[in-house]
């Protein structure tokens, strides 16, 4: 059989897309198709013309263009850019037609006038993933343009593209004229991370490759949270076997913090080391040492980088919002008010929640296309309904879905966006919604305890059976999750659920010595005692639960927070058991 031969070059895709274009529509659909006929007229076609470009594939709301030269599509795309904020100039905001562009390098498929290869689909995903009126390039476009186009560029770090095995680092054009976008958006303020080749101390050539692994999958795990850059595999292995000046390497790979590390493997067992470093101090500021057995090697390394990250990405969050707290207030940009944000929501009172919206507003004020803070927003509404402390219970739901709805429009791979609109929809008793988006939001970052804590707890109110074990990986995935007070009382309640009224008193016990004044957890408590036939002691926190928080349970007498009647009515049977007088259905 004689293999057909398909037709190959290389070339330079440029991949753009129009922000906002249901909604354009659903206002003046006549109107915004003549606009953007009249701009592809005016401005797409003859400037692709003019750096050599050919439209290979036209969408309603996108398009797919050919160079024959890097140089050229980054040129265009630039141009394209400013020629757009110009036009938009004289509309008011919302009628404004704004693209994203992304701009990939490499072999592509010819069939026809149609091109196919994963150099179209690399394009097509950095576009998806440009904030309106940015311009995203991969490694190998930024390599090649360097030093010949008069423009700056930002390092974004390593991205997890759908498809792609590898990651892809990532370049932003960080002026393209009137839109200003690198000064709008905060991740140039956020601190990189450099992963350098853990180190193999086992004595044997052959464990190479594991402790390769390791690193390769560490890198990959961290870049799943897009908190902070992670410096590309590409970059940190060429340090491989050479003595680590952390300082220098942190010079001059542009990082903040470098994690090293070790794997030992002796007597059947392995011995994992991971420490993190500030690369301008040269201070060790986190460490973890881990012991396992080599049951399935490439399943071990994926566990491992999983753990290791669900921990360092908390411990760094932790030491940027020391860093934003002692900075002067006039000197704080987007960053730090969100920084600053997380750390009052840590606090879990009325008065920390308070705090917090107003630093994510502020942070929206400097940047408002910044999704992290508007998923802030959405779960300090998420805590004014936990908190119960919400003046209009269903005005907060529906701020919260605004918010959360923004943040995934503006980021849709962001997995704190889509974990805030999941939590919305379960608000809003839309629990087929809520479970999607939760399932999204692990698919992004599967390394976030608290990602995958929201899933679980969203699938157990669902009926789904595995959401329970869920919940327990979570909180073994990340013992010093910041919200855990609250997510070993919803794990409190899905052992009530699961008849393991023991776990469940455990759990919530933990949640009250981890948080006292959550008087949830002192419900739950009480729920799970009467089952068990403590009616004294189930009182006891029924009434630590009242003076924590008067009317709490009076609001709590025909709970009903799952989805299904029968194990709502067996929450209920547990306060009834103590003679609790608990309204019918």
């Amino acid at each position: 059989m004689i293999e057909q031969h398909i037709p190959r070059r290389l070339a330079a895709i440029l991949a753009a897309d129009v922000v906002g274009y249901c909604r354009l529509m659903e206002q003046d659909e006549r109107g915004t198709l003549a606009a953007l006929k009249a701009r592809r007229n005016q401005i797409l076609e003859p400037l692709v013309a003019e750096h050599h470009g050919r439209i290979f594939k036209l969408m309603g709301d996108g398009v797919l263009v050919e160079f024959g030269s890097a140089v050229h599509a980054v040129e265009c795309a630039i141009a394209l850019q400013r020629a757009m904020t110009v036009a938009n100039d004289a509309l008011p905001e919302d009628r404004r037609i704004v693209l994203r562009i992304g701009i990939s390098l490499g072999d592509i498929m010819i069939e026809g006038s149609d091109l196919y290869g994963d150099t179209v689909n690399v394009a097509a995903r950095l576009q998806g993933l440009a904030q309106p009126g940015a311009i995203l390039l991969s490694a190998t476009v930024h390599d090649y343009v360097r030093g010949k186009i008069n423009v700056a560029f930002d390092d974004l770090g390593a991205a997890n593209l759908r498809n792609l095995v590898e990651p892809v680092r990532l370049y932003r054009v960080a002026d393209v004229g009137g839109a200003n976008v690198a000064a709008r958006h905060p991740t140039i303020g956020k601190p990189s991370i450099a992963v350098m080749p853990f180190v193999n101390l086992s004595g044997d050539p052959e464990q190479e490759y594991f402790s390769d692994g390791i690193t390769e999958e560490l890198i990959t795990s961290l870049a799943f949270w897009r908190s902070f850059p992670v410096i590309a595999r590409s970059s940190t292995f060429t340090y491989k076997g050479k003595a680590i000046d952390v300082t220098r390497i942190a010079r001059e790979l542009g990082a903040r913090y470098i994690v090293e590390g070790s794997v030992r493997r002796s007597s059947g067992q392995i011995r994992v080391t991971a420490q993190m470093i500030d690369g301008r101090s040269g201070h060790h500021v986190w460490a973890a040492r881990y012991d396992c057995v080599p049951d399935d090697i490439f399943a071990l390394q994926d566990q491992l980088a999983h753990r290791i990250a669900a921990t360092i990405v908390p411990e760094l969050e932790r030491l940027e919002i020391k860093r934003a707290c002692h900075k002067r207030p006039a000197d704080l940009d987007a960053w730090d008010l969100y920084l600053r944000g997380l750390s009052f929501l840590q606090s879990f009172t009325r008065e920390g929640n308070a705090q917090a919206r107003d630093m994510f507003e502020r942070a929206i004020a400097l940047d408002s296309e910044y999704a992290d803070a508007y998923a802030g927003l959405a779960v300090s509404y998420h805590r004014d309904l936990l908190l119960e402390c919400a003046a209009d219970r269903n005005a907060a739901i529906e701020k919260s879905a605004s918010a959360s709805h923004r943040a995934v429009a503006l980021d849709p791979a962001s997995s704190n966006a889509h974990a805030a609109l999941a939590t919305a929809y379960l608000w809003r008793n839309e629990h087929a919604l809520s479970l999607d988006e939760a399932r999204r939001a692990l698919e992004l970052n599967p390394s976030d305890a608290q990602v995958l804590h929201a899933w679980g707890n969203k699938a157990d109110l669902a009926g789904d059976p595995e959401g329970l074990p869920a919940m327990e990986q979570a909180q073994k995935l990340n013992p010093q999750d910041p919200d855990r007070h609250s997510h070993l009382c919803f794990l409190a309640r899905a052992y009530v659920n699961a008849r393991r009224y023991e776990e469940a008193v455990a759990c919530a016990r933990a949640a009250i010595e981890r948080q006292p004044s959550y008087p949830h957890a002192q419900f739950v408590l009480a729920i799970a005692l009467g089952h068990l036939g403590r009616a004294a002691d189930a009182r006891a926190a029924l009434d630590r639960c009242s003076a924590l928080h008067p009317g709490f349970i009076a609001g709590r007498t025909n709970w009903r927070p799952y989805l299904s009647d029968a194990a709502n009515e067996h929450l209920r049977d547990g306060l009834r058991k103590i003679g609790f007088q608990i309204d019918a259905g």
